[in-house]
């Protein structure tokens, strides 16, 4: 299939996916994407990855460690690639480098929105570090996120392209 162009200086877009903690059924929808429209989707963690037989898709084993495989996706993306993450830290610097940020129920993040995400996550994090318990992490995908995610998905694509 013909690769997908970013702009005149035939830049490729890349999605690039923060694959430790992406659910399986978010990784299907991608696989998919990728066969279908050509563009590269590159899943990077710390421990080996079964990936599809699809030439534009390929994963990335980086040293155990904390944020080496958050570090290394940073590293490596641009401006005008996608990055699949929940990790907003992650999320935060991916923007700061003018490439966009979608969690796996179908949130982009944006330079408006992610202080918020921010700020929420660290008083979160304060609270439980001072022995609040503080919820019990995200419920699982339901359809509806799956349906949300490769909504959003498909509507960022397009934007890039159009």
């Amino acid at each position: 299939m013909t690769p997908v162009y970013f702009d005149e200086s035939h830049y490729f877009v890349k999605i690039y996916v923060d694959a430790d903690a992406c659910p399986t059924v978010i990784k299907d929808i991608l696989y998919r994407v990728s066969q279908r429209t050509g563009i590269e989707v590159i899943l990077v963690a710390n421990q080996p990855l079964s990936t599809p037989r699809i030439p534009t898709v390929r994963s990335i084993q980086v040293s155990q460690g904390f944020d080496v495989a958050d570090d290394h996706i940073v590293e490596l993306v641009r401006a005008g690639d996608l990055v699949i993450t929940a990790d907003i830290p992650l999320a935060a610097e991916v923007i700061d480098k003018d490439a966009k940020a979608l969690n796996p129920r179908g949130e982009l993040y944006t330079k408006t929105n992610i202080k918020a995400r921010l700020n929420m996550r660290d008083f979160m994090d304060s609270m439980r570090n001072s022995g609040v318990q503080v919820g019990g992490g995200p419920p699982p995908l339901s359809q509806r996120d799956r349906m949300e995610f490769a909504n959003a998905l498909d509507k960022t694509i397009a934007s890039q392209l159009g």
